[in-house]
């Protein structure tokens, strides 16, 4: 099984942006635990600041063959129609998920431009959304 995990603009400072909203545990430190609890998944990792390559990046999962997509769009969560289209466009399912809990935050915040072309949203754990964006994939495949 393939899984890519896809992060929007500024989440290459998780462990040190906002510790008090998005946690202290880095991406990395991310990546190694899930590859360490799911040694029977191959993981791949982008992030991107630009809207476009995240796109590109959910097509070439699509073309890859990749079994899912965990997608923290980040503030494009909230913005992007072209993100939206795009989850619609492959085959592959998307998770979308958010380490705090949005609703409980800024108003702007409250609405997903991407969730109705999502297999579901998951959101409000901490970096533990990661985790939970996998076991939702791979309760799809069984």
């Amino acid at each position: 099984m393939k899984i890519l995990i896809l992060n929007g603009p500024n989440l290459q400072r998780l462990g040190t942006r906002e510790p008090s909203v998005y946690g202290t545990t880095t991406m990395q430190e991310c990546l190694a635990a899930l590859a360490a609890q799911y040694s029977d998944v191959e993981f791949d990792y982008y992030q991107s600041h630009v809207e476009g390559h995240l796109i590109e990046q959910l097509y070439r999962a699509d073309e890859a063959g990749f079994d899912g997509v965990v997608l923290n769009a980040g503030a494009y969560t909230h913005t992007s129609i072209a993100l939206l289209d795009a989850i619609r466009a492959i085959a592959v399912p998307v998770v979308e998920v958010h380490l705090s809990n949005v609703h409980s935050r800024e108003p702007f915040r409250h609405h997903s431009m991407i969730s109705a072309a999502c297999a579901g949203v998951i959101c409000g754990f901490g970096i533990d959304v990661y985790r939970l964006g996998v076991e939702a994939l791979l309760g799809r495949m069984k």
